[in-house]
């Protein structure tokens, strides 16, 4: 691994520049992909851009400065409908754009750049013109050797407008196979050249005339997975959607039907999905799903690995309670996604759960801010201490990470002015000490507070009466003991002339598979990086 001299700011999940950091609320969100495709006769009955819409504001945890939806008709010669904004999802459609958004299947995108600029020309699902007519790509994650990739798009004298690795993956699924495609469009052989070209990280949906694909790359780095649209009244397929959680499927009407398998390929069409095939990793090494999908990332009802990640973070709670006691009164958390795990470390310890912090839901994340004492103070303006829950109380606050260590020093000054008479910080995570080249904000090890400090001193610094955290042991185990692999890949197909052209290898591939990248806790990463 080479990454000698190197100096970032932050991942993103499709490229852009921005070092301002929401510490307290844990590490910065990724991207989120959805697509939905309508069953049976075309034109559908069913309101794809709608559903799209919906779904978008459900994976709007994963990035709030964009959001873009793509639809088409499924016809030969069909021009995609676009409507890509700035903003929440909620202020970017109405039912006035929404109406022009008609088809019969469609990708959406919402976005939250890290690395590169947060502008409209960045904007996803990128659209462009093939030899076969147009296509969309909707990505999250970032490709680890994207700068030799952006070489090779430009000495092929391809132009690039944008700083978008999306834009990357759609130049290089713009070239055909090297044996050409004497057929018609060969999608499968353009996929499987860019999953080549690149070993992570990406969950990618590609949209070309009537057929969505979804595939994931060979270490599985990104979730993915497919649902199934129920119509209530008849219990009729009405469709099938792919998407970054399965959190948002309950609000559609849809059922979790699969989960994506590391390098899967899957295609969605109006009679179904099937497996297309499996693309190997090149060391044949273990998948690396990115473990903060447990800690942070995912929506606590997402079921990861055949798990719910609520339940997850519960074990690691817990597990943090056998690592890390001390005597208290209560137990809280610093809203939101730390609370299944304080409430884990709360059963464990026999100790009542209490809230502690009042959260305003509608002031905006610290991490824009400019300065490092506006991050701070931003963090009265979202959290108020609730006093009579804090008097003279010896109060365990569990959180999911510290990185730079901004605003931990002030929540912990809140709760005393509150009343608190000792506070006990308990992390649900390993200390963080190296960047991340997959797609998530962790800055650079000199601004990663655990790399400059001991854990005493860290404790010291917030003036806590004791700071622990999970062991990476811990943590691995806890989510890993969870995991349901039987039957996870089973039934993909919707009929049997599908079920027909998937071989005994496609049917129980991934079925066993399971791993989870935790470079940013020990330094190991998936794949050599070479920046």
């Amino acid at each position: 691994m080479s990454t000698s001299g190197f100096e970032q700011s932050g991942s993103s999940c499709d490229g852009g520049e921005k070092s301002q950091y929401d510490d307290h609320m844990g590490l910065t969100h990724e991207c989120g992909v959805f697509g939905c495709i309508s069953s049976g006769p075309w034109p559908s009955q069913l309101d794809v851009a709608n559903v799209i819409s919906l779904a978008l504001v459900g994976l709007q945890h994963r990035g709030q400065e964009s959001a873009g939806i793509v639809t088409g008709s499924g016809e030969s010669d069909d021009t995609f409908n676009v409507h890509r904004g700035m903003g929440l999802v909620s202020n970017i459609y109405n039912a006035d754009n929404l109406s022009k958004l008609n088809g019969n299947l469609g990708i959406g995108h919402t976005r939250y750049s890290t690395q590169g600029k947060s502008e409209l020309q960045n904007c996803q699902p990128f659209v462009v013109d093939t030899m076969h007519g147009q296509i969309a790509v909707a990505h999250n994650g970032e490709l680890v050797n994207k700068n030799k990739l952006r070489e090779d798009i430009l000495k092929w004298g391809i132009g690039l407008s944008s700083s978008s690795d999306s834009e990357v993956i759609t130049q290089i699924l713009c070239f055909p196979p090297k044996d050409g495609e004497p057929s018609g469009p060969d999608w499968l052989s353009r996929i499987k050249f860019l999953m080549q070209k690149t070993p992570l990280a990406y969950s990618l949906l590609l949209m070309n005339g009537n057929e969505i694909y979804a595939l994931r790359d060979p270490y599985g780095n990104r979730p993915l997975c497919v649902g199934k649209l129920v119509s209530p009244s008849d219990n009729e397929v009405e469709g099938w959607v792919v998407s970054s959680e399965s959190c948002v499927f309950h609000s559609l009407g849809a059922n979790l039907h699969y989960e994506v398998g590391p390098g899967e390929i899957i295609k969605l069409t109006q009679n179904g999905i099937s497996v297309l095939g499996q693309v190997p990793r090149p060391d044949q090494g273990s998948p690396a799903l990115c473990i903060f999908e447990y800690v942070y990332f995912a929506r606590p009802d997402s079921v990861l690995e055949g798990q719910m990640v609520y339940s997850a973070r519960y074990r690691c709670g817990v597990q943090l309670a056998i690592e890390a006691p001390v005597e208290a009164d209560v137990v809280s958390t610093v809203p939101e996604s730390a609370t299944p795990a304080a409430f884990g470390y709360a059963a464990q310890s026999e100790l009542p759960f209490v809230e502690v912090l009042a959260k305003n839901r509608y002031i905006g994340r610290t991490f824009i801010q400019p300065s490092k004492r506006l991050r701070q103070l931003a963090v009265s303006k979202k959290f108020g201490p609730l006093r009579e829950n804090l008097e003279g109380k010896r109060v365990v606050l569990v959180d999911d990470s510290i990185v730079r260590g901004n605003t931990m020093g002030p929540i912990v000054k809140m709760l005393r002015q509150g009343g608190a008479k000792e506070v006990h910080i308990r992390i649900a995570s390993p200390p963080i000490r190296h960047p991340c080249y997959m797609g998530i904000n962790i800055p650079t090890p000199k601004e990663l507070i655990a790399n400059s400090l001991s854990v005493d001193e860290i404790a010291k610094l917030f003036d806590a009466d004791s700071l622990a955290y999970l062991s990476l042991t811990g943590l691995v185990n806890s989510v890993q003991s969870g995991i349901a692999t039987k039957n996870k890949h089973n039934g993909c197909s919707s009929d049997k002339e599908e079920e027909s052209s998937l071989s005994s290898n496609e049917k129980s591939a991934g079925c066993s598979e399971y791993g989870h990248c935790v470079a940013c806790l020990n330094g190991k990463y998936p794949v050599n990086i070479d920046w």
